[in-house]
């Protein structure tokens, strides 16, 4: 049976366009917009009418990198598929790109199903995945090709964790090269590795262990040279490439300089290094333990040089790398030795609020707000314009946002698997209020709706955000 919605009275948001438009939702499709008090727009008949009268209306939020259940240092993250896509929705996020893992001696086809079977039936908003490559051989790299052909067409790679997820030069530049022929994206983690673990191995021996020091010894310079490194590989390949993470201005400098010899190179940064910095890991009595992540959080004097690059593009996406693991029990796994640590961050349901505070502030404009979390992750990851915008044609992932609600972000409040919130007691203005996937209602007007199991599976095109 059909089902119609209308939503009238807001301004609705894209990348390209602020419009004071109704959206006629139709079967789970956006069917048209047209302005407010149009005869076209008042001819609408619906099951259901939406006021957004001075509200925005936003695109559902695309988070390109998050890791639920993800295995790490002993233990797993915290959020499930189930719990992790809830909250997402209440942050105003309707598609995440979780990373499906290959573990090393085993294909990537096992790793995937194994994702798929944690995913499957339990999700709340829509999802997809790239894919961890850990083993790059003669046969993983075969298996690109079946994989970029059913819809997994962005492969990621690290030149840091050694004996775990890392890879040399010799496989990175293989499977670069592959991406070249077949049209899939690498995703490059961009660490030196290698020289990390000496760091870390000579400050273990020094005596210096609390937190502050996973910051130290990541150093900025090796996420520089790892990502200098990686864009040579692929300018070799004749491969796209996509830096996750990015935390360190001399890093963006490197991704700049690329961008500017016309290169496809692109560049992911997270709230985390906008919002966040050296002096959360230095807190006091192991507090720093819930600010481990990598790559590291940096001093403060880096955001400058990440919000610029938001703003001239030499970064194109801000995504969360939600990988939340516990205070209790799981962080505290690396008290008396940071390197035991679990690495990451909770933040699926903090994003779209953080980068509204971010227009607030007046670091983005609203278009670009919409265009860093929503449009160009969508592009970049072959979802477009099925994702990312507000129109005819695409899904009606839609998010009704208050603009002058505020709210105080905290553990005690958000719906995040986890024991604490990595920005508790940030002042923040801008509130989700009512949330549709696919023109179902998950959250209506702060009331969670939605179940597990309404969230689907999405088969991506290759990067749709090639220069």
């Amino acid at each position: 049976m059909s089902t119609r919605t209308v939503i009238r009275g807001g301004l609705v948001l894209t990348a390209a366009d602020e419009l004071n438009a109704d959206v006629l939702v139709e079967d789970g499709k956006v069917v048209a917009l047209a302005a407010h008090g149009s005869a076209w727009a008042q001819g609408w008949t619906a099951d259901t009418t939406i006021d957004a009268t001075g509200h925005y209306v936003l695109p559902g939020g695309v988070d390109a990198h998050t890791h639920m259940e993800l295995p790490f240092g002993g233990t797993f993250a915290s959020d499930t598929f189930e719990t992790g896509t809830r909250a997402a929705a209440w942050g105003g996020t309707t598609t995440i790109v979780d990373f499906a893992v290959q573990s090393v001696g085993h294909s990537l086809r096992e790793g995937l199903d194994t994702w798929h079977a944690k995913a499957d039936g339990r999700c709340a908003v829509d999802y997809a995945f790239h894919m961890i490559m850990s083993d790059v051989d003669a046969g993983s790299l075969k298996e690109m090709d079946h994989l970029v052909d059913e819809g997994i067409t962005s492969f990621k790679l690290f030149m840091a964790y050694p004996g775990v997820f890392y890879s040399d030069d010799g496989k990175i530049l293989r499977a670069m090269q592959r991406a070249a022929g077949n049209g899939g994206l690498i995703m490059m983690h961009a660490e030196n590795g290698i020289a990390i673990d000496v760091l870390v191995e000579q400050a273990l021996a020094a005596g210096r262990t609390d937190p502050r020091h996973h910051g130290e010894v990541r150093k900025a310079l090796l996420e520089a040279e790892a990502t200098h490194r990686a864009v040579q590989l692929a300018r070799v390949a004749g491969a796209p490439l996509y830096v996750v993470h990015v935390s360190a201005q001399e890093a963006v400098a490197e991704l700049a300089a690329a961008r500017d010899l016309g290169l496809d190179v692109f560049g992911e940064t997270c709230p985390q290094y906008l919002f966040l910095s050296t002096d959360n890991l230095a807190e006091p009595d192991f507090e720093g333990a819930k600010y481990v992540c990598s790559t590291p959080l940096r001093p403060r004097e880096h955001q400058a040089a990440l919000w610029r690059g938001l703003r001239t593009n030499d970064l194109q996406v801000v995504s969360t790398d939600h990988c939340p693991f516990c205070f209790t029990g799981q962080k505290e796994l690396g008290r008396g030795d940071f390197s035991k640590i679990p690495n990451g961050l909770p933040g699926v349901e903090n994003r779209m609020d953080l980068l509204h505070q971010a227009v607030v502030d007046g670091h983005l404009s609203r278009r670009r707000w919409i265009e860093i979390a929503c449009a160009t992750p969508a592009r970049m990851f072959g979802l477009y314009p099925r994702k990312g915008t507000i129109a005819p044609g695409s899904d009606a992932d839609i998010v009704i946002y208050d603009p002058t609600a505020r709210q105080t972000i905290s553990a005690a409040t958000h719906h995040m698997n986890v024991d604490y919130s990595a920005y508790e007691g940030t002042e923040v203005t801008g509130q989700v209020v009512t949330v549709l996937s696919r023109g179902e209602t998950v959250i209506d007007r702060r009331r969670y709706t939605g179940r597990a199991g309404h969230g689907r599976f999405v088969p991506r095109a290759t990067c749709q955000y090639l220069t």
